[in-house]
């Protein structure tokens, strides 16, 4: 089925102003035009888009369901644009990036500012990711550099230091497990969580360990950063699991060490080739791999 995108912006205008002729005005259309496209687009779907009352038009159900799709078509289309539009403009070269989540909260904004205030005319295409994922985007040429958990299998790709972590749990101070200095993931399975967002890289991975232990995460409420779980967990929601570099420095909560030994969450660098990597992936790379904390591993010594 073909869909227009003036008539995609139509059912949009429709939906705004609740009326057919102002509709009509803001995408420039005549009534009468912008009638009949509406009625053609409702007999190609076969439903109904707009309820008809003395009051206007308001969204059938099928036409809230449209109106999401095509705010997305919009968005996305809104996107390309501003990604196109620095071309014209001087624009060098864009890196794609694919990073986990705690690289991406606790080390990649500092990171990558240094760098793009350094390189006006680079820009870096960031998205987050499991890092089993990364490594397939990167080893199948979709992606320019990975940032991932060091563990796994990565096949021929190079790797290179990048950050220090460690998973931790985090309690309030006035919860029983605040007396421990260590335990295993399987000991808090029937605790409360607090979690991030499902979808989230480290979100996946929290499930898929529950799951290999033979049981499942009780996630008592779901936040969009780890800063929002470590406030959670300080006001007695439930406990949170977090890298240790993202643990606010509040007195109300306590950090236990997890004993598993995927609890290291040491992060690589991951490109496919290092010969093959244009001039601007180098120099992100470079300036990345120079974040090492042990100040080895640099791009620029290897190449």
């Amino acid at each position: 089925m073909r869909y227009d995108l003036p008539d995609l912006r139509l059912v949009a205008a429709i939906a705004d102003t609740g009326s057919l002729g102002r509709a009509a005005e803001r995408v420039h259309l005549a009534t009468s035009s912008a009638s009949h496209r509406l009625s053609q687009l409702e007999a190609t779907l076969g439903v109904a888009l707009f309820q008809r009352h003395a009051r206007g038009l308001s969204p059938t159900a099928a036409g809230e369901a449209l109106l999401r799709h095509a705010r997305q078509v919009f968005a996305q289309l809104e996107q390309m644009h501003a990604d196109l539009a620095p071309y014209a403009s001087g624009l060098s070269t864009q890196v794609t990036l694919f990073a986990n989540t705690n690289a991406i909260n606790c080390f990649l904004p500092e990171d990558l500012g240094d760098f793009l205030r350094a390189q006006p005319n680079i820009r870096v295409s960031l998205e987050e990711q499991p890092s089993p994922a990364i490594v397939r985007a990167v080893a199948a040429g979709q992606v320019d550099i990975g940032v991932v958990a060091a563990e796994g299998h990565f096949g021929d790709l190079v790797l290179l230091p990048y950050r220090r972590d460690r998973l931790v749990l985090i309690v309030a101070v006035d919860h029983p497990l605040a007396q421990k200095s260590g335990i295993a993931f399987a000991e808090v399975l029937s605790e409360a969580f607090v979690c991030l967002h499902a979808g989230s890289a480290i979100h996946t991975f929290m499930m898929n360990h529950a799951a290999l232990l033979g049981g499942r995460l009780d996630v008592r409420i779901q936040v969009r950063s780890f800063a929002a779980v470590c406030r959670m967990v300080a006001a007695g929601v439930g406990i949170g699991m977090v890298p240790r570099s993202a643990v606010l420095a509040v007195d109300q909560l306590k950090i236990v060490e997890i004993s598993d030994a995927w609890a290291p969450r040491d992060l690589q660098l991951c490109v496919r080739s290092l010969s093959d990597l244009g001039p601007a992936a180098a120099a992100l790379l470079t300036h990345l791999s120079g974040k090492a904390d042990d100040g080895v591993g640099q791009y620029a010594a290897l190449a």
